[in-house]
């Protein structure tokens, strides 16, 4: 960082849409500021994945208003600070910690997606059976999403006990153009400048750390997370045979040693 970075203003997240899965709807909707309204943006609806973090979001009925916390990429180790905007923190931690104090209040799990759309960055937010149904589809493709358009195609309906619900259906739709490429790494560095910036202010501001942030090295655009989709079967595989431990089932994944560390780490996460 040179002297004048020192005296810059935190930049702002460059998505220009942050989208939600609504069941009910089975389409996607977001906030519009100018309209003060939500849109809902029916399907089919194309996309190419640039990132994926971990958040928190929800509802706290005690302050009557919205559940929000900071973006991390290893959600298995970086810290969270979970806020509602009346209430303030509810609380700070690694979220396999905090999970007990938080759910109560109303707060839940939320798989941030940032993609480029028609040329801009959006934001792509899902929860609960969303998380599954996205982790399903991208397990055994995942070296795929770099070179091709995503494409949520239609809904699934689908009955827990007497609450109907609905995922997303996604599906591969294309190889992008060399120019689509160009526009691709173009944003991601936008999006990368933008996180190298947001994580070094949340690494600043932890009071309970004080181990230098590490250094970040440049690197092509990657896509980060590879082992969420495996909570699922973990956890089917866990249930079915208690005495399996979660190394044994891995060593049926090809999984670096990073990912074998994450997924020992947050191994709880209710997928």
């Amino acid at each position: 960082m040179s002297r004048r970075d020192e005296f810059k203003s935190t930049s702002k997240n460059p998505a220009t849409k942050f989208l939600e899965w609504k069941s009910d709807l089975q389409a996607l909707s977001y906030y519009d500021k100018e309209q003060g309204q939500n849109i809902e943006v029916k399907l089919p609806f194309k996309f190419l994945v640039l990132k994926e973090m971990h958040t928190v979001k929800g509802w706290d009925d005690a302050s009557g208003s919205g559940i929000y916390a900071n973006e991390v990429v290893n959600i298995g180790q970086d810290q969270l600070t979970v806020k509602s905007f009346k209430g303030g923190v509810l609380a700070k931690g690694i979220y396999k910690d905090i999970k007990p104090v938080i759910e109560p209040k109303g707060a839940h799990y939320s798989k941030s997606i940032y993609a480029l759309l028609d040329g801009e960055i959006v934001n792509l937010q899902f929860k609960g059976a969303c998380v599954q149904s996205w982790g399903d589809f991208t397990q055994k493709a995942r070296k795929r999403l770099p070179d091709e358009f995503v494409t949520i195609v239609s809904a699934e309906e689908r009955v827990k006990g007497k609450v109907k619900y609905s995922v997303p259906v996604f599906q591969f739709t294309g190889v992008i153009s060399k120019e689509e490429d160009v526009t691709a790494e173009a944003k991601y560095k936008e999006l990368e400048e933008y996180f190298s910036g947001y994580l070094s202010n949340e690494a600043v501001s932890d009071e309970t750390s004080n181990e230098p942030a590490p250094e970040k090295t440049a690197k092509a655009r990657i896509l980060v997370d590879l082992n969420h989709a495996l909570f699922p079967k973990i956890k089917a595989k866990m249930e079915a045979d208690p005495t399996l431990t979660i190394m044994q089932i891995l060593e049926h994944y090809d999984l670096t040693p990073e990912a074998i560390t994450e997924l020992e780490a947050v191994a709880e996460l209710p997928f």
